[in-house]
């Protein structure tokens, strides 16, 4: 069985959305985007920890941003063929193993009334109220909130997973246990009746009857004693404490990681071990990375995806977490204004695997930072990235608080990146070289710098007729046979369609960066790192040596001269996606 879709309506900051889901999929987005408000609607549906209170909705609990009285929420299931479910839900299983659940909620007269129902599809003909989600006996959802409260869940969770673990004995099992119970008893019981014979014990027991007996005389045959009530076998077991072990010593069990290790071993634990009963549990885990160092993260998403039986939802704010899962089981929630929660391709999708599989990458090919951003700067390689980042602070372009990245492109090519980031609707800002190339076997030239930006725009933009028209008209001037002596009408070509294309973010270098920094306000500070002895061409030839370390290298004595850049052709790639993020979420 497969939780396939999710579908809410008019619920929080939820207008109206459609989540896929795979097997393992993973929850992204920023700080109160509203991953755990898509959680809760699912947990409305399948979480039998939830009471007939928490359905009751309050009015702030519907869109609040357009006129709405009702909410729905209705989950797709397939792919069921656990018995547990079949026998139980007769008549709302489909004959190819499907089944819908519903939650509907409506304002009437200032009260909220809601409805579950279930069927074999959404249609009406098939959903049939239903008197309460009884379902959740046999299909269900598991949750760890990320504000979990570790010691008391530990504490709960321990005696549970002993006794789950006492009732799924064998009898041979059960046997060996009786007699080394007896053997427990035995020993506890010879602990309880020495413990009294310390003298401090003894003491202040008969200290102790003797003010009772001050008080009062008739209970003279009762005496009071001190006991361990540790005969008591089975509440012994039920008391031992979780605590760490070197060798055979007991330690104070170290950080705030640690405890949450221990707490999501207990729970995928218990969850194996409930796994053998009659029902079917979707699981659910905010935030598994935390107080965890990066390759802890990542072994947990790892451990989690492997221990936990069924499927899993996980959500994360770490991009350790994010590398560890493909891109098409990332669900990246977003907002495009300050109001409605949207859904990058409807979740998990095969547009996002299609862009991988083309070029044969997982999710390494992009850092996973990327599918936290709201805007990503394309730059061909490290030494462009370098610039960019230390350019952004020396005119005031606070990067990681606009929510931009800025990435190389270096060793994959630009169409990876804008492929994917399309799917995941991140928005992205291209800054390509001016190359000029001989085309091969040709006796030709083409500017093809402004032939890569056609294709960026052809295939990633939004097309505006006006927009191809215009490269239509002019993109059969880029190719010339005489390098040095470009024709006028193909410089031309090349300047319209760079201009047209600025409008879209797709940028393109005067030349390239070495060059465009030395005709820039810098110049003389280049002049000065590198000798006022070398003309342009080698200054220029000295910084693409070792690019990026020599880029390092500049910036770190002179990174304040880039302020001069502030107004420059150099800086349009941050300011526009500044301008962007501006436009769409505010002035910052």
């Amino acid at each position: 069985m497969q939780l396939k879709t999710l579908y809410i309506k008019g619920f929080r900051n939820f207008k109206e959305v459609k989540v896929n889901f795979n097997e393992h999929s993973l929850m992204i987005g920023a700080n109160d985007v509203g991953k755990t408000n898509l959680i809760y609607a699912l947990r409305i549906l399948l979480d039998r920890s939830l009471s007939d209170y928490d359905y009751e909705l309050a009015e702030s609990d519907f869109f609040a941003y357009e006129d709405t009285n009702e909410i729905i929420i209705r989950a797709y299931f397939d792919e069921i063929t656990e018995e547990c479910l079949l026998a139980r839900l007769p008549g709302k299983i489909s004959d190819d193993g499907k089944l819908v659940l519903q939650y509907t909620a409506a304002i009437d007269n200032g009260k909220v009334e809601y409805q579950f129902y279930c069927g074999k599809s959404d249609s009406e003909d098939d959903l049939k109220e239903i008197d309460s989600p009884f379902y959740r006996k046999y299909l269900n959802l598991k949750y760890i909130s990320s504000r979990r409260e570790f010691w008391g869940y530990i504490n709960k969770t321990k005696k549970e997973l002993l006794l789950q673990a006492k009732g799924n004995r064998s009898t041979d099992i059960i046997e060996a246990d009786d007699t080394l119970y007896s053997e427990i008893e035995q020993k506890l019981q010879e602990v309880d009746s020495k413990i009294p014979q310390l003298s401090y014990v003894k003491n202040a027991t008969e200290q102790l009857n003797k003010e009772l007996d001050k008080l009062s005389i008739h209970n003279r045959e009762q005496q009071i004693v001190f006991d361990t009530a540790s005969t008591d076998v089975d509440r012994v077991i039920q008391n031992v404490s979780v605590t760490s072990k070197y060798g055979d010593k007991k330690l104070i069990i170290g950080g705030e990681g640690r405890i949450n290790q221990i707490y999501l071993s207990l729970w995928a634990s218990q969850n194996q071990l409930t796994e053998i009963s009659n029902e079917v549990s979707i699981i659910c885990i905010e935030e598994p990375e935390a107080y965890l160092h990066p390759h802890q993260q990542r072994e947990v998403a790892t451990y989690l995806g492997r221990t936990l039986q069924g499927q899993v939802i996980l959500s994360s704010h770490s991009p350790y977490i994010v590398s560890e899962f493909s891109p098409n089981s990332i669900i990246r929630l977003y907002k495009q204004n300050t109001h409605d929660t949207s859904v990058a391709s409807n979740g998990c999708s095969e547009v996002i695997a299609e862009g991988i599989d083309d070029f044969g990458y997982r999710m390494s090919v992009i850092p996973a930072e990327a599918f936290f951003s709201d805007c990503v700067i394309l730059v061909e390689g490290p030494s462009e990235m370098v610039f960019y980042k230390t350019l952004a602070k020396q005119i005031g372009i606070e990067l990681d608080r606009l929510n931009i990245s800025v990435l190389s492109v270096e060793g994959v090519s630009f169409p990876t990146y804008m492929k994917i980031l399309n799917a995941m609707q991140i928005y992205w800002i291209s800054r390509t070289d001016n190359d000029v190339f001989k085309v091969p076997k040709n006796n030709e030239y083409r500017y093809a710098g402004v032939e890569r930006c056609i294709s960026f725009y052809m295939d990633y933009c939004q097309h505006t007729d006006s927009v191809v028209k215009t490269i239509n008209a002019e993109k059969g001037k880029l190719r010339f046979t005489d390098k040095d002596n470009i024709p006028k009408e193909s410089k031309n070509a090349a300047e319209i369609i760079t201009k047209v294309l600025a409008k879209y973010d797709v940028l393109l270098a005067k030349i390239g960066l070495e060059e465009d920094l030395y005709n820039s306000p810098i110049q003389k500070d280049l002049q000065d790192f590198y000798g006022k002895k070398l003309n342009q061409e080698e200054i220029i030839d000295k910084m693409k040596e070792h690019k990026a370390i020599n880029m390092y290298e500049f910036l770190k004595k002179h990174k304040a001269s880039l302020k001069k850049l502030k107004d420059d052709p150099l800086a349009l790639p941050l300011v526009s996606a500044k301008e962007y993020i501006e436009r769409h979420y505010g002035s910052y």
